[in-house]
């Protein structure tokens, strides 16, 4: 069934309103009408099952049926921060890794970044990432819609370090420690019913800079290698973020 986020302020005790972009969605794709149902969820914490009340150019109503339990969210809250790449592969990021479980997002500038940062360009994709994220969240039947920051800077990257609890860098010169060495120990002393919040960064197409990676490790974050492999810089926020998943028994891991 088809799943839309609204605005909490349209999420009444009886009945809820969709407009924007979805009105369009709903009448022209989908081609509902009154009488059919879908499901809503304010981005917070509100889910219900509606039936369709009312389809106008600008905005559709419906009827609340029953509030329904939360789910599709993953008890460890994971951002990625992804070091800006070329073309749209931000894009693929922030679409996958939003049907994988990412909590959040933060494109950061780093050494190697080949992208040119424009403020005003920035402020454009910024504002499609965040739709890119809103579609996945409903597509995977997410309660809610992952966060994607503004473009952070390598140092308010390392300064939001402290905030997690813990910090992976996925470093492909890494031969020692991989990410499920550090993932197992970790998962395994958490309680289930408790809120964790890891932070996954990786680099851009030419990898973090030898000081780069000591900063990291200086501010509290953990050098991990993915495998034997060299990943690309999209594949590999994709295979961090799925490792954590299945270890923390999002996947039918542990």
């Amino acid at each position: 069934m088809q799943r839309y986020f609204i605005e909490p302020e349209h999420f009444g005790e009886q009945s809820v309103k969709i407009i924007g972009e979805d009105v369009r969605h709903i009448s022209k794709v989908m081609r509902s009408k009154p009488g059919d149902e879908i499901i809503v969820s304010d981005g917070v914490s509100k889910v219900a099952l509606v039936e369709i009340t009312g389809i106008e150019s600008e905005e559709v109503t419906a009827d609340i049926i029953e509030l329904m339990s939360s789910s599709g969210e993953p008890w460890l809250q994971v951002t990625v921060a992804q070091s800006l790449p070329k073309g749209d592969k931000m894009e693929t990021v922030i679409q996958k890794c939003t049907e994988i479980g990412a909590a959040s997002f933060i494109p950061f500038l780093s050494e190697r970044t080949v992208v040119q940062y424009d403020h005003k360009k920035e402020e454009k994709r910024t504002t499609r990432w965040r739709k890119i994220a809103k579609e996945a969240a409903e597509q995977a039947h997410r309660s809610l819609i992952p966060v994607v920051e503004n473009p952070a800077s390598w140092k308010e990257l390392l300064a939001a370090i402290p905030a997690y609890d813990l910090v992976c860098l996925c470093y492909e010169k890494e031969q020692g420690q991989q990410l499920r060495d550090v993932l197992s120990p970790f998962v395994m002393k958490l309680e289930s019913q408790q809120k964790y919040k890891i932070l996954v960064v990786v680099g851009p197409e030419g990898g973090f800079a030898e000081a780069e990676v000591t900063s990291a490790e200086s501010a509290g974050a953990i050098s991990v290698g993915l495998g034997r492999r060299v990943l690309r810089t999209e594949t590999a926020a994709m295979a961090a973020l799925t490792c954590i998943m299945y270890e923390s028994g999002e996947m039918g891991g542990v």
